[in-house]
Parts: structure tokens; sequence; C-alpha cells
């Protein structure tokens, strides 16, 4: 295994050496057993700059394992990682629990383990689509504000490749829409390379350039409207949904708040 331990990848700088105009990031052949349960079988995957790789699959098939390893949180039985030199790391973990009675803004969860004016701080939140929450209690926020507040935190050292595992966690599907919609800018903006963990299939579908199928092993992997039709892909979700999949478009003609709710061009809320 090759690769910069990070105990805390938001921040991590990895050291790792990598031909310069290969991929930002390379994982090779990942294994990994637990307890004698074949919990990742030769899996591999690559990021590219300003692409985004998405990891789809059921419940327990290892994506979030696999994204540990990637960052060097876990170690693999056998398989190597391999990060472009000087790589600047941007993580958005699957879930943030917080102590009730911890006195934290969202100002200084944001900065916590690194120094940032407020401008700063400022800029990542209107980037992400939050900056009124700047300095409410992290336990105030709703759900679809957090995950906007966690990926601020995670654009804040200007990365080259964003992780983001389960980034639409606790948010309804407009919401959903919404980030999705979000990470697909931040992408062309910034050039970044994304690297992102989704069970939300149909939306995704339309988001992601490469998709990789993932229940153990790799069942499958390619563009969306391949992989849609791959017949490994089909037997993992089914027929129905696969269809659904592969012809789905969300056309907005309006725009959501943080929870979902539609807004009219007035400003105007609708529910329903």
């Amino acid at each position: 295994m090759t690769i910069q331990p990070a105990s805390e990848p938001a921040m991590a700088r990895a050291t790792v050496s990598a031909h310069p105009a290969g991929p930002l990031l390379q994982a090779d052949s990942i294994s990994l057993s637990l307890n004698g349960h074949v919990i990742l079988r030769e899996v591999s995957v690559s990021v590219a700059p300003g692409q985004i790789v998405t990891l789809i699959g059921p419940n327990g098939a290892g994506k979030t394992t696999l994204v540990r390893i990637i960052l060097g949180l876990l170690r693999p039985d056998s398989g190597r990682v391999r990060w472009r030199p000087g790589i600047r790391i941007g993580y958005m973990p699957q879930r943030l629990k917080v102590e009730e009675t911890l006195p934290l803004t969202v100002q200084r969860f944001i900065t916590l383990g690194m120094r940032a004016s407020r401008r700063e701080v400022t800029a990542v939140l209107e980037e992400t689509g939050a900056p009124h929450v700047i300095g409410h209690p992290l336990q105030a926020v709703s759900g679809g504000e957090l995950q906007r507040v966690m990926l601020a935190r995670a654009l804040l050292r200007q990365p080259d490749v964003l992780v983001l595992d389960e980034p639409v966690q606790a948010v309804d599907v407009n919401g959903q829409y919404e980030m999705y919609e979000l990470i697909g800018r931040i992408r062309r903006e910034r050039g970044c390379g994304v690297l992102m963990v989704s069970h939300d299939l149909f939306l995704v579908m339309a988001t992601t350039d490469q998709v990789i199928c993932l229940n153990g092993h790799v069942c499958c992997a390619g563009r969306p409207e391949t992989v849609s039709l791959d017949p490994a892909y089909l037997e993992l979700f089914g027929d129905e949904v696969s269809r659904r999949l592969a012809v789905y478009h969300h056309h907005h003609n309006h725009r959501h708040d943080l929870h979902g709710d539609v807004v009219n061009e007035t400003g105007n809320h609708h529910h329903g």
C-alpha cells in the first residue's frame, strides 16, 4: 500500500509520487477482508482533473470502506493508492454527529484545524448557498444547510479533489437535485476532480461523468448511459428502476431553498 496517511483528510496534502500528467487519484486492485468476510475484491478507480466519478451500489457494497482506504484512513489487504504530488483533498464525510451542548458556531466549525478569515469563510458559504448561517449554532441549522456547511468546509482549502461520501444525507428529493447541481457547478468553476458516493441513482446519473457500480467488486463501470443498460447493473438494481434512470431528466423552471421548498422568481415560497 503506497499512500500518505491522513488523520484529517479535509486538510491533508497528499505526498505520494505520481506522474504529473496522470490522474489526480489512482486506486488499483484494492482488496479487503474483515473477519473472513470479503468487503472489497480487486477494485480500481481513478479520477482525472475536472471529472466527476460516482460510486453507486446497495448498502453494504463497500463504498464508504473504499473511500476510507483511498483517504489513507484504512489499510487494505492488497492494492495501491496513488495521488498526484501536492494534491489538496477536500473531504465531506457521510455523517456528522455534534454534541448538543457543544458551543460551536458554523464559522468555528468550518475553520476547525485551520486558519481562515471571516471573509474567506463567507466566500465558501456563498459558493455553497448558505452564507446566512455563518453565525448560527451548528446544531440549529437544517439538514440541507448542514450539508452545504460541510461542503463549504471541504472547499475552504481550495482542493484539487473533492471526496464526497453521500453528500445529500438528510435532504429531500428537491434538495438532493439542488445539491448535485451545486457539485456540478463547483466542478465546472474550480476544475477540480470529484469522487462521490451515492445511492440516489436517478439523480446522480444525470450529474456524473463516470459511474462505478460496486457490490464488493466492480460490477460494471463507464458512462452513465452505458452503465444503465449493462446486464450486471440491471441485475443489481432492477429493470424498472434502470429504465427510469436512463431517461430521467429534471428540468427546472424554478429553484428550491435549503429546505427543498419551491421558490418562484419573486422569492415567494410554494409548498406542495
